[in-house]
């Protein structure tokens, strides 16, 4: 899911009707599509965040988080996404997992000191309880967040 710059919240597809609906970090999985009114449902993708999402998670949200510091030019960042995919498929409404490219977002990964990508940080209560660079199977990444309450 993309974010549109500038303006807070995430874009949520309805599955229902196909609508785009924006949904901040704190009503993920508890809102009904502004068309069809049906349950959007838990987000079961990885969240592609920019600041102003990124900065929501860390403000609202009461799931904990994975965040993926990424770039597209990364080999071993390409090898893990289908990890962290796997890993918000099997988290959905336990878990939040952002990605975010430090190629666009360099002051955000600056924050976590990000030097090696990818690099993993798991988010509590936004504040960073664990951080770990390099390629890691989707079950150690599902065990980071079950170790925060996820």
């Amino acid at each position: 899911m993309r974010p549109i710059e500038g303006v807070p919240g995430v874009i949520q597809v309805c599955a229902a009707c196909g609508r785009k609906n924006r949904v901040g970090a704190a009503n993920l999985g508890k809102v009904r599509c502004g068309s069809c009114k049906e349950m959007l449902g838990q987000m079961a993708e990885p969240i592609d965040a920019d600041l102003e999402v990124f900065e929501d998670v860390l403000r609202s949200s009461r799931l904990p988080a994975l965040v993926d510091f990424w770039a597209a030019w990364c080999g071993p960042c390409r090898m893990s996404a289908p990890e962290v995919k796997k890993v918000a498929a099997c988290m959905a409404g336990r878990a939040l997992v952002l990605k975010v490219d430090t190629e666009r977002y360099p002051d955000i990964a600056a924050r976590y000191g990000v030097q090696g990508i990818p690099n993993f940080v798991v988010l509590k209560d936004g504040q960073a309880v664990f951080q770990q660079a390099g390629v890691v199977p989707a079950q150690e990444m599902q065990r980071w967040l079950e170790a925060v309450g996820a």
